[in-house]
């Protein structure tokens, strides 16, 4: 069928257009080919990452259960070493430190969870890390180290949390004006209702006389 001068003359502008941007068109939509078959690939990626960084934390929770701490720090071990950037990580690190804890052995429980101040993504992870630290440095008496650790930054969610904690390091160095402050801050950060933690803070308080 031929075609009219109109058509024609459309067929003639579209064919000098595309000599002259064809090859920017095709560059582009191979651009985005690649850059959406990326995006798909780095989404396989994380999910396999996610799913082998859970089997592992599965591992290490039921190790913890059984008492059994070879397979704990095996696990714990493949865990941070080779998925550190999922969200399974830390929390392994979190399970295995209050392992140790529980069985005495600070200094591994320490090792866990100053990997968890060092390389968790998660602001809530290294918050609580900071927070079972201090507890442990304390129990240590290394009052400073201590402190220094319970002044870092951190969300507010933690704040009643990290004051009451500054409270009983500060009880400990005999600084008992400094420790009456903090837990009353502590109080104040708490909010509301007769929880257990203000009732816990509350009765602290009252031991350095309010």
């Amino acid at each position: 069928m031929a075609l009219d001068l109109e058509e024609q003359e459309q067929v003639a502008e579209l064919t000098a257009w595309w000599q002259q941007h064809g090859n920017l068109v095709v560059s582009a939509i191979t651009a985005a080919a690649i850059a959406f078959a990326g995006w798909q690939g780095w989404r396989w990626y994380e999910r396999s990452q996610a799913s082998q960084a859970g089997a592992l934390y599965d591992t290490l929770a039921r190790a913890g259960q059984a008492g059994d701490a070879k397979a704990l720090r095996d696990a714990a071990g493949a865990l941070l070493e080779n998925y550190p950037r999922t969200l399974y990580a830390p929390m392994g690190a979190l399970t295995a430190a209050r392992f140790y804890f529980d069985r005495k052995d600070p200094k591994s429980a320490k090792a866990q969870l100053q990997w968890v101040v060092e390389n968790a993504r998660q602001s809530e992870f290294r918050d609580l890390a900071r927070l079972r630290l201090a507890a442990l440095l304390l129990d240590e008496k290394a009052y400073d180290d201590a402190l220094k650790l319970l002044d870092e930054k951190h969300d507010a969610a933690f704040d009643a949390q990290y004051a009451a904690a500054k409270g009983d390091v500060l009880v400990a160095k005999n600084q008992a004006d400094q420790a009456r402050a903090s837990y009353r801050a502590a109080l104040e950060k708490a909010g509301a209702g007769n929880t257990p933690f203000r009732e816990s803070v509350r009765m602290r308080l009252e031991a350095l006389g309010g």
